[in-house]
């Protein structure tokens, strides 16, 4: 890649849903680096040994967690053992999450304070403003998902392209006020070419359509398919309503933004 090319990128760790057939799928997990910053965006069930083998899991500026559905946080738990007992004395990594994380991860112990013996872990606060992660900028948006659900945007400071992921959302246009033209859009798609059964609260092909109608985004990246939907039928759905390159991601795949 070039050096522009090498300002941003990111690295599928896990794209799976909460549950799946497909051999090798692991939840939720994507890491954004630039030249200085390294931010690891969920980490959902199985997906921490592809963490271990793309990076040291310790060198991480910070892991961000989306919601608090296990199969986009539960691998916080070997992370959080890696930290631990891996090192003496033990590493601390910083963690942006929904309130109420650490205390959900202690009661799979029984033990409070197990989080806290390493990630030091805080609570969005989207009316605070952006939030600085090394050399990069992270913006976080209430979706219609749980209670406290966010879409996130990850950039280079300034007003150069990022990227923004989904998390889980049930409502397209929650995510319109973070894309700007020229970002990446990482953005679940788990109904494939749909519909969304009544209460699901998740995306399908007709919703993120819809979304591009209206936004600019350079590239769409599909992802959290659920078990029994077409891939490739939803892709070629989502291509019809924009010029912009769509893809869906696997465990591997490296994307410059």
């Amino acid at each position: 890649m070039t050096a522009a090319a090498d300002r941003l990128s990111l690295t599928v760790l896990g794209a799976g849903p909460a549950y799946t057939d497909r051999p090798g799928s692991s939840g939720a997990a994507y890491l954004v680096r630039s030249r200085q910053t390294a931010v690891l965006l969920d980490l959902g069930q199985g997906s921490f040994p592809r963490l271990a083998a793309a990076i040291e899991p310790s060198t991480l500026d910070a892991v961000v967690v989306s919601h608090l559905h296990p199969d986009h946080f539960i691998d916080l738990v070997p992370l959080r053992h890696y930290l631990a007992y891996q090192f003496r004395p033990g590493r601390h990594l910083r963690a942006l999450a929904p309130a109420g994380l650490a205390e959900r991860i202690d009661a799979l112990h029984a033990r409070p304070g197990f989080t806290a013996e390493a990630l030091d872990v805080e609570a969005f606060d989207p009316s605070a403003g952006p939030v600085a992660i090394g050399d990069l900028c992270l913006e976080a948006r209430r979706v219609t998902h749980t209670e406290d659900s966010h879409a996130v945007r990850l950039a280079p400071d300034g007003d150069e392209p990022g990227l923004v992921y989904s998390g889980d959302c049930g409502r397209a246009d929650d995510l319109a006020p973070l894309i700007r033209a020229g970002d990446t859009l990482l953005v679940e798609i788990s109904f494939g070419i749909g519909p969304v059964p009544p209460g699901a609260l998740h995306l399908d092909a007709t919703g993120i359509a819809g979304l591009l109608r209206t936004t600019q985004p350079a590239q769409v990246l599909l992802t959290h398919i659920q078990m029994g939907f077409d891939g490739p039928a939803a892709v070629d759905a989502v291509r019809a309503a924009t010029a912009a390159p769509v893809r869906l991601v696997e465990p591997g795949d490296r994307i410059s933004i």
